[in-house]
């Protein structure tokens, strides 16, 4: 599984043997399994992660009603606001099928980046990437309706449909499951 983390950097930065070498003896994979909780609402994040493989989902708790927020398919990363802040999570992150993921740290980060200085490079074009993608998803569900929504969706991520339960879609869309059970 290191290979993928090695091919996922290489499409932002070229990697020396030696480079590849001190990434995958990192030790950066984790394997979890469907309905594995990554973090809970109220803990502070301390990691954050690149899907290799699998879905895992970002989703609140509102008045004991879960709502879906967001969906991490493979070569998406997980930044949360608390790893970022510092500050208790808002949300969980828990996985929707069993999921192998690379996983990563501020002490690990400066690490890697005192030994390979051009991964510097690399977090800031995927945190600038990540944030014009939220920035179009939010401006999207802001001025979409729910129809608009689902078709973007699966217009950017054709398969995801196929691999989470249609009412975890509902209500990530904000529709109920029998309306998009209708409408499809």
């Amino acid at each position: 599984m290191e290979d993928l983390i090695v091919k996922y950097m290489s499409k932002y930065i070229s990697l020396s043997d030696d480079e590849v070498k001190i990434i995958t003896k990192q030790n950066l994979i984790r394997r979890y399994k469907k309905n594995e909780v990554l973090l809970s609402e109220g803990e502070q994040a301390t990691e954050c992660y690149l899907v290799l493989s699998g879905c895992i989902r970002a989703y609140y708790l509102i008045e004991g009603e879960e709502r879906n927020a967001d969906f991490y398919i493979e070569n998406d990363t997980i930044t949360s606001i608390s790893y970022q802040a510092q500050l208790p999570s808002q949300y969980y992150l828990s996985c929707i099928e069993d999921s192998i993921v690379a996983v990563s740290s501020d002490a690990r980060n400066k690490k890697l980046i005192a030994q390979i200085p051009k991964l510097s490079f690399l977090i800031m074009q995927i945190n600038q990437e990540r944030l014009i993608q939220k920035t179009v998803e939010f401006d999207n569900f802001k001025n979409c309706n729910p129809e608009q929504r689902y078709l973007e969706l699966i217009e950017k991520k054709p398969d995801l449909t196929k691999r989470i339960p249609l009412f975890h879609l509902a209500s990530y869309l904000g529709i109920t499951q029998v309306y998009l059970s209708r409408n499809p």
